[in-house]
């Protein structure tokens, strides 16, 4: 199948992690659909994920409200219709230390097995012609929209939080070819219209559409 392409559903810079144009499946397993997902992570023009480091950064847990991305505006990367949204899930605290990361990493087989809610938290389904766009990872009551609501690209839907399987804050974008995470199957995606700043530090470059690199820093272009 032909890459879906979308607008980016943030306005500011990010981090792109996890990235489809690295390796596929891109987080390393096709479960839930996640084969070509693409995490985006908030940064400032100078690449933090936060502004404050201190001793919570390298030996405990921080709260997520110290990240450049909690709270920022998610928006619909295209026109389409809510078809499924789940809120409720905490927006727990956030890791950067490899101390408080190798005990949220033996845990992961627990969240899988506890299903969707334990590794999405909170997110939601646009149905997007044949295909189904999903945003997870939101914040925690701040959806904007709910089943059956029909949205607009670049309309807000939600914030960005920490809730589900996630170290930091950040939004996760899949496509799939149903809304069942249990049996959907990932569909390859691509942005439109934007500037990337690759990790060698050049840059940045102008995009009518693609596929951001891993490591690199994206944008909306100027010209959109």
């Amino acid at each position: 199948m032909d890459a879906v392409v979308l607008d980016l559903p943030f306005t500011g810079r990010c981090l792109v992690q996890n990235s489809p144009a690295r390796r596929v499946p891109s987080h390393g397993t096709t479960l839930m659909g996640t084969t070509y997902a693409i995490d985006f992570v908030g940064v400032d023009e100078s690449g933090r994920t936060a502004p404050v480091r201190d001793w919570r950064t390298f030996l405990a847990t921080e709260p997520p409200e110290r990240f450049f991305a909690y709270g920022s505006p998610i928006l619909a990367p295209c026109d389409g219709t809510v078809v499924a949204v789940h809120d409720g899930e905490v927006d727990h605290e956030a890791r950067r230390s490899q101390l408080a990361l190798v005990p949220y990493a033996l845990g992961q087989a627990a969240r899988v097995r506890r299903g969707t809610s334990a590794i999405a938290g909170n997110h939601l389904t646009l149905a997007y012609g044949r295909v189904f766009v999903t945003l997870v990872h939101l914040r925690r009551g701040s959806l904007r929209v709910g089943v059956g609501d029909a949205v607009r690209a670049g309309q807000e839907l939600a914030d960005c939080g920490n809730s589900g399987n996630s170290t930091q804050p950040h939004v996760h974008v899949q496509v799939n070819d149903s809304r069942d995470f249990a049996t959907a199957r990932g569909v390859p995606l691509a942005f439109r219209d934007y500037r990337e700043w690759p990790r060698d530090g050049s840059g940045p470059v102008e995009h009518a559409d693609g596929v951001p690199a891993e490591g690199s820093v994206v944008a909306p272009s100027l010209r959109a």
